[in-house]
Formats: structure tokens, C-alpha cells, sequence
């Protein structure tokens, strides 16, 4: 009971970076099926669709950041673990939610975006820009939640 706290915090370390990490995966998932497909009949397109099936895996990177920056934050990486109370690790866990919830959802839809581009440039390859843009949009998302996240973790008192 005395390491609650401490639980609680890498609970939400492993939360970032897992559920934003599953998204990703997912994500690019998604993007490369669609993208395999294509490259059977042009296989000259494979660094535009490469460039789309790479997007949706920046969530499970913006994840990691938050997972490294909250055990930093708490001494476990490069220091002494401080002790926390309940409601500290509580507060560190919502503080990673953010991160892990938006890059969850927004790796899935960044990858549907993605291969919904694969799509639109296997009929005129010259709409790589817009469909890499539409897929970007999506990722505004996240980068949001990546902030949010941060701004969290940095302004718990511990």
C-alpha cells in the first residue's frame, strides 16, 4: 500500500505508451494492406505509399515520449524513485490518458485516412500531397494530446 502512488504512475507510463502503441501498430497496419495491394500492380509508387503507411506510426512514438518523461518525472529513469501519495500517482496516471486514448484512436483513423490515400493516388499518383495531408490532419490530434500530456506531467507538485 505505501507504493500506490508509484503504481499508480507507471501504470499510467505503460498506458501511453502501450494503447498509443497498439494504435500505431494498428494504424500502420491498415496502411500497409492497402499498400501492399497497390505496389503488386505499380511497384514504382513504393516511396509515396511508404510515406503514408509511416504516418500513423507517430502516435506510438508521441506515447514513448510521455512514458519517458513521466518516469523521469518520478525518478525511475536516471534517478531515485520519489514517493508518491495515492492521489500524486493518481494525477500522474490521468495525466498520461490524454496521450494514451487520442493516440490510440487517432493511429486507427490515421491509418484508415492513409490507405483511403493509397487508394487515391493508385488512380493519379500526382495526389500524393493531398491525400499525405489529409492523412497529417489527423495526427493534429494527437499532437494535441501529446501537449496536454506533457503540461500534465510537468505541473504535478511532487
Amino acid at each position: 500500500m505505501d507504493n500506490l502512488g508509484l503504481v499508480f504512475a507507471i501504470l499510467g507510463a505503460a498506458f501511453a505508451a502501450g494503447f498509443a502503441g497498439i494504435g500505431s501498430a494498428r494504424g500502420v497496419g491498415i496502411a500497409g494492406e492497402a499498400g501492399a495491394g497497390l505496389l503488386t500492380e505499380k511497384p514504382e509508387l513504393f516511396g509515396k505509399v511508404l510515406i503514408l503507411q509511416i504516418l500513423p506510426g507517430t502516435q506510438g512514438l508521441y506515447g514513448f515520449i510521455i512514458a519517458l518523461l513521466l518516469l523521469n518525472r518520478i525518478g525511475l529513469i536516471g534517478g531515485t524513485p520519489v514517493v508518491l501519495s495515492w492521489s500524486q500517482g493518481l494525477a500522474f496516471f490521468a495525466a498520461a490518458l490524454p496521450m494514451a486514448i487520442a493516440g490510440y484512436f487517432s493511429a486507427v483513423y490515421q491509418g484508415r485516412v492513409a490507405a483511403s490515400a493509397v487508394s487515391m493516388i493508385a488512380k493519379d499518383s500526382s495526389q500524393t500531397a493531398k491525400g499525405m495531408t489529409l492523412s497529417a490532419l489527423v495526427e493534429t490530434y494527437a499532437v494535441l494530446a501529446l501537449l496536454v500530456s506533457i503540461l500534465a506531467v510537468f505541473n504535478i507538485n511532487i
